[in-house]
Order: C-alpha cells, then structure tokens, then sequence
C-alpha cells in the first residue's frame, strides 16, 4: 500500500503553526527563549535537509550517466540539451519580465520612506563575472563537487562518463548496470527518507513561528500577498505553455507531482523535493533518460520563481528608498539578473544573495535586503514551490518533443512510498 504523504504533510504544517504560535506567545517576548526553543524545533528539518543532501549528489550522477549511455548518439544528446535550454531561457525571461510588471503595478515600497545609511550589513555580495561563471561549471574535482552538492558541475562530469560508457560499447555494460543499480538503490533510499518528511515541515513551520510570531505574516502580508499574485500569474502562464505542449497530459502531470510541489511549499526547499520530482516524473511515463539529464539542468538554469523574486525585491527595495528607476535601467537590471541568478544557484539564501549583488552593481541601498530577512522563508516558499513546478513542465515538455508521448494518468501502486 503506498504511503500517503499529502495529508500528512498538511498535518505537519498546521501542527506546525499551532506550536510555534503556542511557544511565541509562551515566550512572552523573551526573543532569547524563543530562538532556543526554535533551534530545538528546527532538528527535525534540519536532519531531513542533511538527508536529503546526502541522496541528492549519487541519484543525479546515477540516472544522468544512466540515461545518457542509453541516448546512444552525441545528437540525441544535442538536441535534448537545446530543446531544455531554449525552454528554460525563454521561462527565465517571462518569469523577469512578470516579475518587474507585477512590482511597478503594485509599488510595495513606495509607502516606506526609508533613508539609506551606506551600511550594506552581512548580506553584500559581488555577482559572479561572465568569466567565473564559466569557470564555476566546471569542477576541478568531481568528489568535492559530490561533497559540496554542486547540481551543474555533478552534470557536466556525468556528461563525460556516460558519453564514455555509450562510446564503450559491449566493454561498459558491466559498469552500466552498476550505475543502474545505483540508481535503483538512491530511489528506494529516498522512499525511505521521504517517511520522515511530515516531522520535518512540522519542525521548519513551527521554528519559523515560534520566533516570528504569527503577527509577520500580517505586517509583512501586503508585500507577500503581491508577490504571491505575481508567482500566481507566472503559474498560469507556466501552465498555460503546458497545456499548450502536452495537452491533456498537463492534468495527470499535476496529479503526480502534487506531493513534491507541497514538499517544496512547505520545506522551502527545491532539494527536498528532488527526488520526490524524480520519482513523479517516472510514474508519469518520463523516460528515465529524459528527467536525468533535463531535471539537474533545470535545477541550476530553471529557477522561474527565484528569478521573479529576484526583480521583484530588487525594485521593492528601491521604491522602499525612494531610488527613481528609468525603464532602460530596470531592464538592464532585468539582463543582469539572467546572469546572475545562474552563476549563484544552490548558494544558502541565493535569491537573496543575488539581490544584494545587483543592488550593489546598480548603487542602490544594499542595506535594503535587511527588510526582506524576517519574511525570506514564507516568501520562499513560494518562489521554490513555483521553480519545482516550472522543472517539472519543462522536463515533460522535452520528454514529449524527444518520444511524443504525454504524461500518464495517476495509477494507485502498491509497495511504493
């Protein structure tokens, strides 16, 4: 009987929400008590995110060089790897440019007032330039990039052994099945860590509450309530482009992938929810060859909700200061922020990272990042929740341009998490 984690992952966020308001209101205001309470709160998350890190390096490499030993041709490869790019540059480029309508239409920080003191805090960074991002693809060593989950450079080894293995012939079908295998392995691994993923979103919602109060989503609930309608009309167009391909695929699509999409939501996290992804897309009826090359690139260029938030933030904190933007310069922000938000992925907090680096490219009041600190994780969760779903898309939509085949109805499995 498969285990059914969506209504135990909504159990998990009420609970969750209940608790962290209880220990904020216990706390009385002590905000010492409650970060202790908190970090105690937050093991649980913490410990599945370090679970989750440890499957996500071997079941990229795994199924990657799997499925690009089964392609058999270098054109194959080619065609899939242009068909995912030019999907992924387009969406970055919807999902900016939504991101800069969205925030100009609402003007969050106009009421603000705020005078900028030139002290940039912890969170100044310098954006990656064109020449270390080129560099960053390429790992100078394939087990610190294991070690360190580094999803592209993972990639770009992975090309290089599973070409070789296609090019080995009869010689690597030996190592082939290994690699197979493990694949096999790291996804029965995952079924097991995923059992504890309720206890984990209980333990991130009620940390995050138990410090901040349930009162932040009020303050703060104008600037979260226009975001998430921005990342509502980058879901609809995301959507609107999936039907457009799929057709009526796009309805089962969702139905597998309802379960990664609330692990994302609720844990913040795009790596949380990868492996879940992965198995989705298999039950779907994606070739395995497709969603292990397709789905660790799009986790490194595919980030729609990251990249919306990125501009959206970045203008917020200049209305915020009262910084006038022409429209040449927004959309030179908006160039910029292609780049950037590549050359910073898998980074802690890299949307927010990003946005410091081009506020300091641009002059603007780096210091302004400071404001978004204390609703980054609810806003997170939407931002995550919408990169996990416009991968998912994306990766259909290439498996159904390379086999012609759309996504298959959910059917009920037995002795399957």
């Amino acid at each position: 009987m498969r285990l059914k984690l969506t209504p135990l992952i909504f159990g998990g966020m009420a609970l969750g929400i209940a608790t962290g308001v209880g220990v904020h209101l216990w706390a009385g205001g002590d905000s010492g008590a409650a970060a202790q309470i908190a970090d105690y709160l937050q093991l649980p998350a913490d410990v599945f995110l370090r679970l989750i890190k440890m499957i996500v390096a071997p079941l990229v490499f795994a199924t990657l060089v799997a499925g690009i030993a089964h392609m058999g041709d270098a054109a194959s490869l080619g065609r899939m790897g242009a068909r995912a790019m030019g999907w992924f540059v387009t969406a970055g480029i919807v999902s900016l440019s939504l991101g800069l309508l969205f925030v100009n239409a609402f003007a969050p920080g106009e009421a603000l007032h705020l005078v900028r003191t030139g002290d940039p805090g912890d969170m100044a960074g310098k954006a990656l330039s064109f020449r270390q991002f080129v560099l960053h693809i390429f790992p100078e060593s394939v087990v610190q990039a294991m070690a360190e989950n580094q999803i592209l450079q993972i990639v770009v080894f992975s090309l290089f052994v599973g070409v070789a293995l296609a090019a080995a012939g009869e010689r690597g079908k030996p190592l082939l099945a290994v690699v197979e295998a493990t694949a096999e392995l790291m996804m029965t691994i995952t079924g097991y860590v995923m059992r504890a993923a309720p206890l984990a979103v209980f333990g991130a919602i009620a940390a995050t509450v138990a410090t901040q109060g349930a009162g932040i989503l009020l303050t703060f609930g104008a600037l979260i309530g226009e975001f998430y309608v921005a990342l509502a009309a980058l879901c609809l167009v995301l959507l609107g482009a999936g039907a457009a391909f799929l057709g009526g695929g796009l309805a089962p699509l969702l139905r597998h992938i309802r379960e990664p999409l609330l692990l994302a939501f609720s844990t913040a996290s795009s790596e949380a929810a990868y492996p879940r992804l992965m198995e989705a897309l298999d039950r779907a009826g994606v070739p395995r060859r497709v969603y292990g090359f397709v789905l660790p690139l799009g986790y490194s260029f595919n980030l729609d909700g990251s990249m919306m938030y990125a501009t959206f933030a970045a203008i917020f904190i200049a209305q915020a200061y009262g910084v006038d933007l022409p429209v040449a310069t927004q959309i030179t922000m908006l160039l910029v922020l292609m780049v950037t938000s590549k050359g910073i992925a898998g980074v802690s907090r890299a949307s927010l990272v990003v946005v410091a680096a081009t506020l300091a490219q641009f002059d603007l009041p780096v210091e302004g990042v400071a404001l978004l600190l204390a609703i980054d994780h609810f806003m997170d969760m939407g931002r995550t929740t919408t990169n996990v779903l416009g991968n998912a898309i994306a990766t259909a939509v290439v498996a159904r341009w390379e086999t012609g085949e759309a996504p298959r109805p959910l059917i009920a499995e037995s002795g399957r998490l």
